[in-house]
């Protein structure tokens, strides 16, 4: 059965050097060595991006609920929220324990985006 590998979400960022330098210094995403006028290529563990440099495309965060984009599970969400609140991060929903059994926070991006970080509890 085919399978898939190594996909790739897709951004549309309105600054790409700001947005780039947001997910390699702050996040601590990796830039990929690809080339390409108008794209940033990143990486960090299993997670890869592309953003694109549209500067007249709306704000993500203009959209609302659908700002969202990426849920990631993390181990070390503790170790990793005093790494990002340290560097800048805007964490719009802050670290805590919830009812579903995992302890998350979420960061909103420079162009709106939104981006959920959690663990179980259980693993704690």
């Amino acid at each position: 059965m085919p399978r898939f590998v190594r996909p790739r979400s897709v951004l549309a960022v309105r600054d790409l050097a700001a947005s780039t330098a947001y997910y390699t210094e702050v996040l601590g995403f990796g830039e990929d060595p690809i080339e390409a006028a108008g794209w940033s290529f990143l990486t960090r563990d299993g997670i890869h991006l592309m953003l694109g440099e549209c500067p007249d495309e709306v704000n993500a965060g203009e959209t609302g609920n659908h700002s969202w984009f990426l849920h990631v599970m993390v181990e070390g969400i503790d170790e990793l929220h005093r790494d990002v609140r340290g560097k800048g991060a805007d964490v719009v929903v802050p670290l805590g324990d919830r009812s579903h059994g995992h302890r998350e926070f979420v960061v909103r991006t420079p162009d709106g985006h939104r981006i959920l970080f959690g663990e179980p509890i259980a693993q704690r």
